[in-house]
């Protein structure tokens, strides 16, 4: 599981998590919502290792994310994270794309991570652009192709940070198809997102930050039907 216990992060003088505490288990999907600037993707990269804590803990699976013993290169490899941008190679084709971090990080050989690739492009519905070179495929497939290249990690936990944010309207539905196979098949998630039906259909939890706190957490059916929190109920308001 992932533990995050009291967790503060501040940028100079800007405090922009303020207390966080959250428990995310095996196979749960909890999707993060809130306005711009509450802290919920610098709560990812605060996961994942990518940015330091003030103060608090993040621990996976009984390992405390920033201690200074814990060797974060090998702890990444369970938590898999996908940004907005995509942030592919363009030199590379999408299939050497996905195979260069098994390549490299894991140590596989070109055969054995060829073979983990198109696996998982076929997973994501990329099987046949294998050969093709990033700027060939649309935005969408180019997210995709982001998200098969954290499951060549073989991860445990996937972090999402407002996948679809970048791309045109028309092709935010196959990324959250994507989401919402991986959460079928048990993957446990956390997903910082602007997309309230996704959020609401497929989540186990639905976490609202405002100004770096947590301010409500609960079942989808009770955040989005009956929402506890003034601001929860403002910010729902103002995008539905």
């Amino acid at each position: 599981m992932i533990e995050i216990q009291s967790l503060h992060k501040s940028f100079g003088p800007l405090e922009v998590l303020k207390g966080i505490d959250l428990t995310v288990n095996k196979g749960e999907v909890v999707t993060i919502i809130g306005g711009s600037g509450s802290g919920k993707s610098t709560l990812l990269t605060c996961i994942n290792g990518l940015e330091p804590i003030a103060s608090g803990k993040v621990i996976v699976d009984g390992i405390e994310v920033h201690a200074k013993s814990t060797n974060l290169n090998t702890l990444r490899q369970k938590i898999g994270i996908v940004f907005q941008q995509w942030n592919a190679f363009p030199h590379l084709t999408v299939l050497e794309n996905v195979t260069l971090a098994p390549r490299k990080v894991l140590g596989l050989s070109k055969a054995e991570a060829e073979a983990i690739g198109e696996k998982q492009l076929s997973h994501v519905g990329l099987g046949a652009k294998l050969s093709t070179y990033p700027t060939m495929l649309s935005g969408g497939q180019q997210q995709r192709m982001a998200i098969a290249r954290a499951l060549a990690m073989s991860p445990d936990y996937m972090l999402f940070d407002e996948v679809t944010s970048a791309l045109d309207p028309q092709l935010v539905g196959e990324v959250l198809e994507t989401l919402k196979m991986l959460a079928e098949e048990g993957m446990t998630m956390i997903c910082v997102t602007h997309e309230m039906a996704f959020a609401r259909d497929v989540s186990h939890r639905v976490a609202y930050f405002h100004r770096g706190v947590m301010a409500e957490i609960g079942a989808p059916e009770q955040i989005f039907g009956d929402p506890q929190h003034e601001e929860t109920r403002k910010f729902l308001a103002s995008v539905r």
